[in-house]
């Protein structure tokens, strides 16, 4: 009877501690190219085994950017919350590939090094656990193309809007004269 209390401990025990050793997320990540202009595209790709996921979360630190990562598409969203860049997973192979045009995000990006982060769950760079993300760096240069001038003189808006407003006025009094 002391042996088979033994037995089971010891199948516990492994339980508990060997297979989660075993089963260990790990997620890659590579960036391609390292360096670029802002404007450019970026490939972004990698691998996640341990786990059988659809989807990873990809969030980006740099400068003047909010320290718990923003999402790719947007830089002025904090990651977290649900609010994060995903890319799919192929459940063959766990591969995953995002493409990231930086010439078409909100917010305003700077030259400088960014660090883009994959997670394989919904949360910030503040609360991941140390083993369940990778980074790739890239080094962003300043954009080659000069930034277009806007073709309107910014009073016109407003004159638009202040003739609307008159424009509009005025029909309604001439409608409540025919009446």
């Amino acid at each position: 009877m002391r042996w088979l209390c033994i037995l089971i401990i010891a199948i516990a025990f492994l339980g508990i501690v060997v297979t989660p050793l075993a089963a260990a997320t790990e997620l890659t990540i590579s960036a391609s190219p390292r360096q670029a202009h802002i404007g450019d595209t970026i490939t972004l790709n990698g691998n996640v085994t341990g786990i059988t996921t659809i989807a990873v979360y990809l969030f980006v630190i740099g400068p003047e950017l909010d320290t718990r990562g923003v999402t790719l598409d947007n830089l002025n969203i904090p990651a977290g919350r649900g609010l994060f860049t995903t890319a799919p997973v192929q459940l063959s192979d766990g591969s995953w590939k995002y493409t990231w045009d930086t010439s078409v995000i909100l917010g305003d990006m700077k030259p400088g090094l960014y660090t883009v982060y994959v997670v394989s769950s919904p949360i910030d760079r503040l609360r991941y656990v140390r083993e369940d993300f990778a980074t790739a760096d890239i080094d962003f240069l300043p954009s080659e193309k000069p930034q277009a001038e806007s073709p309107l003189d910014p009073m016109i808006p407003v004159m638009a809007v202040g003739l609307g407003a008159v424009l509009g006025i005025y029909l309604s009094r001439m409608q409540g004269k025919k009446e």
